[in-house]
């Protein structure tokens, strides 16, 4: 949990350590990380250099295996953003696969209870904290290492362990999923939370928006990062910002469209 962490924390005098993961570093001091979803076919190594401080790639609402992103991960190291995988499901076979492969970060779905949290944990993580199986190619992700034992502290500390909120059994036992040490970041899956409460895509139902509120103090009592997958149509990132969440993906084209349209508009033709 970040809150554990050394190092100067933004607005207080908590101090943390840098950590080879620039998600982490953003987080701990206080700042917000806006990401992207991307497939197979989008240009990520244009967009990893964009300005979005992450890319998620998800292996379980699409056709993608996990085998399939290693060229998208290729094209992203040495650039900006940070590459998330989203497995399908809270498997450490999985899990160890998206990371020897270069993700630096687990989204973990249906998380529901504290021993499913744990287990998520201690996927992503290298003995003593996890049982993550080893191996050394993959260090080539995170930076020169002398050794395992300096490579496997530096990616135990830099891994963002991500589990998804999203069913109303997950809200029940929240503090208790946010009490387990190396979670890093609450995040809510919008669709999924909305349907298992009874009110499919009501983003805008007082009894939903009270949840969200739940969750954030919640992840602010446990010292976790309160996060969303998306942001639902027609509402205003600054609204999520203001109610307290600091993780969320926007999609990308039509930034990547104004941003074409505002440099063309500049040329006299």
């Amino acid at each position: 949990m970040l809150k554990m962490l050394k190092g100067w924390y933004a607005g207080s005098r908590e101090v943390f350590v840098l950590s080879a993961n620039i998600i982490k570093n953003m987080l701990r001091e206080g700042k917000v990380a806006i990401g992207t979803s991307c497939g197979l076919r989008d240009p990520v190594d244009l967009l990893a250099d964009s300005g979005f401080d992450f890319i998620f790639f998800d292996t379980q609402h699409t056709d993608l295996e996990i085998k399939d992103l290693k060229p998208q991960m290729q094209a992203m190291k040495g650039r900006h953003a940070t590459p998330i995988v989203r497995v399908g499901e809270n498997n450490p076979a999985l899990i160890c696969y998206a990371l020897d492969i270069g993700a630096k970060g687990i989204i973990i779905p249906m998380v529901n209870t504290k021993e499913e949290a744990v287990k998520a944990v201690q996927s992503c993580k290298y003995p003593p904290e996890g049982f993550r199986s080893a191996i050394m190619s993959s260090a080539q992700y995170w930076g020169t290492f002398k050794s395992f034992k300096e490579y496997s502290k530096v990616v135990n500390d830099g891994v963002l362990v991500l589990p998804q909120i999203e069913t109303a059994e997950a809200l029940s036992n929240l503090e208790e999923i946010l009490s387990v040490p190396g979670v890093d970041v609450a995040l809510v899956g919008p669709s999924d939370l909305s349907i298992s409460m009874g009110m499919p895509e009501e983003y805008y139902n007082p009894v939903y928006q009270d949840a969200l509120d739940k969750i954030v103090k919640a992840c602010n009592n446990a010292g976790v990062i309160p996060g969303s997958w998306f942001i639902p149509g027609g509402m205003e990132p600054n609204k999520f910002i203001e109610k307290g969440f600091r993780l969320f993906t926007l999609g990308w084209r039509r930034y990547l469209t104004n941003g074409v349209k505002t440099g063309l508009a500049e040329i006299n033709r």
